[in-house]
């Protein structure tokens, strides 16, 4: 882990204290608020986020343990969740006061940030295998299981339809756990501010390999602010 990078915690809008991992953004520059999927942890995340071509263009990055997750209090839950969500996105904005935001998300962490976009103006979402809902993904998983089982039901084909701020979605095409129909799906309700790029790889291979195009994609409306910080340095 690079040494920049600190462990912190915050508390939620309901009383939960989280985990998290923080890197300041270089002064004008913006910050990856970025969400693990279920599997997942922060750590990969914030090495990623400090590495280049993220700090080489002087992003910051914040990214949470879940509630119910290693050293964070709670249970998961999908309103929990969504919760974390906004409590990462207001600790980031107050530590780095006025920094752009971008949301990025693999997996569930992918219906973290859409859902987080729904109430929070980001730059952008950056998504890595998501899916349209999750309704739609136990479908497919498991056909016969009956509806009222799936209590959370994460229906980003809803909450990504009100956005206007660009989306990245990065799919393999051999993902067996979100298969490439579902972010084709989501893209779909996004619409023309969609972009999807189908990649080789499965649901964890693909991590990354757009990175160059999203840091292009996302720098280029972070502003003025820290072209010209990069430019003093």
């Amino acid at each position: 882990m690079p040494p920049e990078v600190a462990p912190i915690t915050f508390a939620t809008g309901d009383g939960e204290t989280l985990h998290a991992l923080w890197r300041a953004p270089r002064p004008g520059c913006g910050i990856v608020v970025s969400f693990h999927g279920n599997g997942g942890r922060p750590e990969p995340h914030a090495a990623r986020f400090s590495a280049d071509p993220w700090r080489a263009a002087g992003w910051g990055v914040l990214t949470p343990a879940y509630r119910g997750y290693p050293g964070s209090t709670g249970h998961p839950s999908e309103d929990g969740l969504i919760r974390d969500g906004l409590a990462a996105v207001a600790e980031a904005a107050a530590r780095a006061p006025g920094a752009p935001i971008l949301l990025h998300g693999h997996s569930l962490g992918a219906a973290i940030a859409v859902a987080v976009a729904e109430r929070y103006s980001a730059i952008g979402l950056y998504l890595e295998a998501p899916f349209d809902s999750m309704t739609h993904t136990v479908r497919l998983h498991a056909p016969l299981a009956p509806a009222w089982l799936l209590r959370d039901t994460y229906r980003s084909d809803l909450r990504i339809r009100s956005g206007t701020a660009p989306v990245l979605i990065v799919q393999g095409r051999d993902d067996p756990v979100v298969p490439a129909k579902l972010a084709l799906a989501l893209a779909a309700a996004a619409g023309p501010r969609a972009r999807i790029e189908l990649v080789p790889g499965d649901h964890v291979s693909i991590l990354g390999l757009r990175d160059r195009e999203a840091e292009a994609t996302f720098g280029a409306r972070v502003g003025r602010g820290c072209a010209a910080a990069e430019m003093a340095g």
